[in-house]
Protein backbone atom coordinates (compact mmCIF):
# COMPACT_ATOMS: atom_id res chain seq x y z
CA UNK A 1 0.00 0.00 0.00
CA UNK A 2 1.61 3.96 -1.20
CA UNK A 3 1.80 6.38 1.43
CA UNK A 4 -0.96 8.15 -0.46
CA UNK A 5 -3.62 5.68 0.02
CA UNK A 6 -3.10 5.24 3.83
CA UNK A 7 -3.34 9.10 3.86
CA UNK A 8 -6.93 8.59 1.90
CA UNK A 9 -7.70 6.06 3.97
CA UNK A 10 -6.69 8.29 7.07
CA UNK A 11 -8.93 10.96 6.21
CA UNK A 12 -11.74 8.17 5.65
CA UNK A 13 -11.50 6.74 8.95
CA UNK A 14 -11.37 10.77 10.17
CA UNK A 15 -14.62 11.10 8.32
CA UNK A 16 -16.30 7.98 9.68
CA UNK A 17 -15.49 8.21 13.72
CA UNK A 18 -16.75 11.99 13.35
CA UNK A 19 -19.61 10.96 11.62
CA UNK A 20 -20.02 8.56 14.30
CA UNK A 21 -19.68 10.86 16.87
CA UNK A 22 -21.96 13.06 15.90
CA UNK A 23 -24.54 11.14 14.98
CA UNK A 24 -24.81 8.53 17.94
CA UNK A 25 -26.58 11.20 20.68
CA UNK A 26 -30.45 10.77 20.85
CA UNK A 27 -32.35 13.28 18.17
CA UNK A 28 -35.52 13.49 16.66
CA UNK A 29 -34.26 11.38 13.35
CA UNK A 30 -32.60 8.35 15.84
CA UNK A 31 -36.07 8.70 17.99
CA UNK A 32 -38.37 8.04 14.76
CA UNK A 33 -36.01 5.05 13.33
CA UNK A 34 -35.63 3.37 16.86
CA UNK A 35 -39.89 3.79 17.45
CA UNK A 36 -40.42 2.69 13.63
CA UNK A 37 -37.55 -0.67 14.28
CA UNK A 38 -39.75 -1.02 17.32
CA UNK A 39 -43.25 -1.05 15.54
CA UNK A 40 -41.53 -3.13 12.81
CA UNK A 41 -43.11 -1.01 10.74
CA UNK A 42 -41.27 0.36 7.45
CA UNK A 43 -38.26 0.54 9.39
CA UNK A 44 -35.82 -0.14 6.45
CA UNK A 45 -37.40 1.99 4.51
CA UNK A 46 -37.00 4.95 6.95
CA UNK A 47 -33.63 4.11 7.51
CA UNK A 48 -32.82 3.93 3.56
CA UNK A 49 -34.62 7.55 3.45
CA UNK A 50 -32.66 8.73 6.56
CA UNK A 51 -29.30 7.60 5.11
CA UNK A 52 -30.29 8.99 1.58
CA UNK A 53 -31.29 12.31 3.58
CA UNK A 54 -28.09 12.19 4.66
CA UNK A 55 -25.96 11.25 2.06
CA UNK A 56 -27.59 14.70 0.83
CA UNK A 57 -26.61 17.18 3.54
CA UNK A 58 -23.28 15.63 4.17
CA UNK A 59 -22.48 16.16 0.14
CA UNK A 60 -24.08 19.60 0.11
CA UNK A 61 -22.21 20.55 3.61
CA UNK A 62 -18.72 19.48 2.18
CA UNK A 63 -18.77 20.40 -1.44
CA UNK A 64 -20.09 24.00 -0.71
CA UNK A 65 -23.47 24.64 0.84
CA UNK A 66 -22.29 25.49 4.38
CA UNK A 67 -21.85 29.00 2.81
CA UNK A 68 -24.93 29.59 1.64
CA UNK A 69 -26.63 28.46 5.26
CA UNK A 70 -23.45 30.26 7.23
CA UNK A 71 -23.98 33.70 5.04
CA UNK A 72 -27.37 33.92 5.36
CA UNK A 73 -28.39 34.92 8.90
CA UNK A 74 -32.13 35.40 7.50
CA UNK A 75 -32.18 32.00 6.96
CA UNK A 76 -30.17 30.39 9.82
CA UNK A 77 -33.15 31.64 12.02
CA UNK A 78 -35.63 30.63 10.24
CA UNK A 79 -34.51 26.82 10.00
CA UNK A 80 -33.60 27.47 13.88
CA UNK A 81 -37.34 28.31 14.72
CA UNK A 82 -39.01 26.22 12.24
CA UNK A 83 -37.17 23.55 14.39
CA UNK A 84 -38.15 24.84 17.54
CA UNK A 85 -41.87 24.66 16.30
CA UNK A 86 -41.37 21.19 15.08
CA UNK A 87 -39.88 19.69 17.79
CA UNK A 88 -42.22 21.07 20.30
CA UNK A 89 -44.67 19.63 18.26
CA UNK A 90 -43.16 16.03 18.24
CA UNK A 91 -41.89 16.12 21.56
CA UNK A 92 -46.38 16.73 22.65
CA UNK A 93 -46.80 13.76 20.47
CA UNK A 94 -44.71 11.39 22.40
CA UNK A 95 -45.74 12.84 25.82
CA UNK A 96 -48.82 12.54 25.14
CA UNK A 97 -48.44 9.07 23.59
CA UNK A 98 -46.69 8.25 27.13
CA UNK A 99 -48.99 9.62 29.28
CA UNK A 100 -52.34 8.16 27.64
CA UNK A 101 -54.81 5.76 29.49
CA UNK A 102 -54.25 3.23 27.70
CA UNK A 103 -50.91 3.06 25.95
CA UNK A 104 -51.56 0.03 23.85
CA UNK A 105 -54.78 1.52 22.45
CA UNK A 106 -52.50 4.68 21.46
CA UNK A 107 -49.94 1.98 20.12
CA UNK A 108 -52.04 0.68 17.82
CA UNK A 109 -53.49 3.99 16.54
CA UNK A 110 -49.81 4.79 15.82
CA UNK A 111 -49.69 1.79 13.94
CA UNK A 112 -52.51 2.74 11.53
CA UNK A 113 -50.52 5.35 10.10
CA UNK A 114 -50.12 5.03 6.11
CA UNK A 115 -46.79 4.64 4.41
CA UNK A 116 -47.35 8.60 2.97
CA UNK A 117 -48.10 10.02 6.34
CA UNK A 118 -44.55 7.64 8.01
CA UNK A 119 -42.65 9.15 5.04
CA UNK A 120 -43.65 12.73 5.66
CA UNK A 121 -43.12 12.87 9.25
CA UNK A 122 -39.52 11.02 8.33
CA UNK A 123 -39.01 14.13 6.09
CA UNK A 124 -40.07 16.83 8.64
CA UNK A 125 -37.73 14.71 11.38
CA UNK A 126 -34.88 15.19 9.13
CA UNK A 127 -35.53 18.17 6.90
CA UNK A 128 -36.75 20.36 10.04
CA UNK A 129 -34.12 19.64 12.28
CA UNK A 130 -31.67 22.72 12.64
CA UNK A 131 -29.38 20.53 14.36
CA UNK A 132 -28.83 18.57 10.90
CA UNK A 133 -27.85 21.51 9.33
CA UNK A 134 -25.61 22.51 12.15
CA UNK A 135 -23.29 19.22 11.61
CA UNK A 136 -23.62 18.92 7.88
CA UNK A 137 -23.43 22.02 7.12
CA UNK A 138 -21.01 23.91 9.74
CA UNK A 139 -19.26 21.17 11.10
CA UNK A 140 -18.27 18.89 8.76
CA UNK A 141 -18.34 22.11 5.66
CA UNK A 142 -15.88 23.29 7.93
CA UNK A 143 -13.50 20.21 8.48
CA UNK A 144 -14.17 19.17 5.00
CA UNK A 145 -14.45 21.81 2.89
CA UNK A 146 -10.78 22.55 3.57
CA UNK A 147 -9.61 19.78 2.14
CA UNK A 148 -8.25 18.84 -1.34
CA UNK A 149 -10.91 17.10 -3.64
CA UNK A 150 -9.01 13.52 -2.98
CA UNK A 151 -8.94 13.76 0.42
CA UNK A 152 -12.27 15.78 0.93
CA UNK A 153 -14.09 12.66 -1.09
CA UNK A 154 -12.42 10.21 1.59
CA UNK A 155 -13.72 12.23 4.12
CA UNK A 156 -17.57 12.64 3.01
CA UNK A 157 -17.10 8.71 2.28
CA UNK A 158 -16.45 8.44 6.04
CA UNK A 159 -19.25 10.34 7.16
CA UNK A 160 -21.56 9.04 4.67
CA UNK A 161 -20.54 5.55 5.90
CA UNK A 162 -20.77 6.14 9.84
CA UNK A 163 -24.74 7.64 8.51
CA UNK A 164 -25.86 4.43 6.23
CA UNK A 165 -24.34 1.73 9.11
CA UNK A 166 -25.79 3.60 11.57
CA UNK A 167 -29.40 3.28 10.74
CA UNK A 168 -29.80 0.25 9.51
CA UNK A 169 -27.95 -0.95 12.85
CA UNK A 170 -30.68 1.06 14.71
CA UNK A 171 -33.31 -0.02 12.70
CA UNK A 172 -32.30 -3.74 12.79
CA UNK A 173 -31.42 -3.98 16.37
CA UNK A 174 -34.88 -2.12 17.69
CA UNK A 175 -36.71 -4.30 15.44
CA UNK A 176 -35.06 -7.62 17.37
CA UNK A 177 -35.44 -6.63 20.77
CA UNK A 178 -39.36 -5.42 19.77
CA UNK A 179 -40.88 -8.16 21.95
CA UNK A 180 -39.48 -6.37 24.66
CA UNK A 181 -39.31 -3.02 23.46
CA UNK A 182 -43.41 -3.28 22.54
CA UNK A 183 -44.47 -3.34 26.16
CA UNK A 184 -46.60 -1.18 27.64
CA UNK A 185 -44.16 0.00 30.37
CA UNK A 186 -41.06 0.14 27.64
CA UNK A 187 -43.33 1.92 25.07
CA UNK A 188 -44.30 4.39 28.13
CA UNK A 189 -40.76 4.93 28.52
CA UNK A 190 -39.33 5.15 25.37
CA UNK A 191 -42.03 8.11 24.35
CA UNK A 192 -41.24 9.96 27.79
CA UNK A 193 -37.64 10.27 27.58
CA UNK A 194 -38.26 10.78 23.73
CA UNK A 195 -40.70 13.66 24.66
CA UNK A 196 -38.35 15.18 27.27
CA UNK A 197 -35.25 15.16 25.40
CA UNK A 198 -37.38 17.55 21.82
CA UNK A 199 -38.19 19.67 24.54
CA UNK A 200 -35.04 19.92 26.04
CA UNK A 201 -33.20 20.28 22.23
CA UNK A 202 -36.50 22.73 21.59
CA UNK A 203 -35.35 24.80 24.33
CA UNK A 204 -31.68 25.12 23.64
CA UNK A 205 -32.37 25.74 20.46
CA UNK A 206 -34.72 28.84 20.86
CA UNK A 207 -31.72 30.18 23.36
CA UNK A 208 -30.03 29.75 19.94
CA UNK A 209 -32.65 31.10 17.94
CA UNK A 210 -33.11 34.26 20.34
CA UNK A 211 -29.31 34.99 19.81
CA UNK A 212 -29.68 34.93 16.25
CA UNK A 213 -32.27 37.29 16.28
CA UNK A 214 -30.19 40.07 18.44
CA UNK A 215 -27.43 39.67 16.52
CA UNK A 216 -29.81 40.81 13.75
CA UNK A 217 -30.65 43.60 15.47
CA UNK A 218 -34.32 42.68 16.48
Amino acid sequence: MTLGKRNVLSFYFQGLALGSAMILPLGPQNAFVLNQGIRRQYHLMIASLCALSDIVLICAGIFGGSAILMQSPWLLALVTWGGVAFLLWYGFGALKTALAGNPELASAEILNQGRLRIITTMLAVTWLNPHVYLDTFVVLGSLGGQLDAIPKRAFALGTISASVIWFFSLALLAAWLAPRLRTARAQRTINLLVGLVMWIIAFQLAREGIHHLSALGL
